[in-house]
């Protein structure tokens, strides 16, 4: 029997024993009182262990979770710190990728410029060549003139 029917049997005895009249009183079978006491008494122990036992296995389920909790927030700290890092080492890529376009646009400038004054040079070269050779021509064609 557990306890909460014996004190629900308690509570019937109470209300179905006779009435002592103009008072408040009743009149309870002795035996049979004595007898849900004892019932109590020994069920007491018992519900009051499994009470123990429940408030222990809460304290012990709030504990796993207060772990549990601390876990995933190690776990979730972690991630941020490794997204954080990733966005650094992106952060940082870019900025060499960009460093690397800038010196590579500034060397094919540079490039461009050495291509356009060597092909000046040579043009010149080539104009001064021709030059003299036009020059050699017309005093050749002069001469041509005057043997005639």
């Amino acid at each position: 029997m557990d306890l909460l029917s014996a004190l629900n049997e308690l509570e019937e005895l109470i209300e179905t024993s006779s009435k002592v009249p103009f008072t408040r009183k009743v009149m309870v079978e002795e035996e049979r009182l004595l007898d849900l006491l004892d019932r109590i008494r020994t069920t007491m122990p018992e519900e009051i262990r499994q009470a123990k036992w429940i408030i222990q296995e809460r304290e012990k389920v709030l504990g796993d979770s207060q772990k549990e909790a601390m876990r995933i927030l190690d776990d979730v700290q972690k991630q941020v710190e490794r997204k954080a890092d990733d966005s650094e080492v992106a952060r940082q890529a870019k900025i060499v990728a960009e460093e690397i376009v800038a010196k590579a646009e500034s060397v094919a400038r540079e490039m461009r410029e050495g291509a356009k004054g060597y092909a000046d040079d040579i043009l010149s070269n080539l104009q001064d060549s021709l030059g003299k050779i036009i020059s050699q021509i017309e005093q050749g064609r002069s001469e041509l003139r005057l043997m005639k």
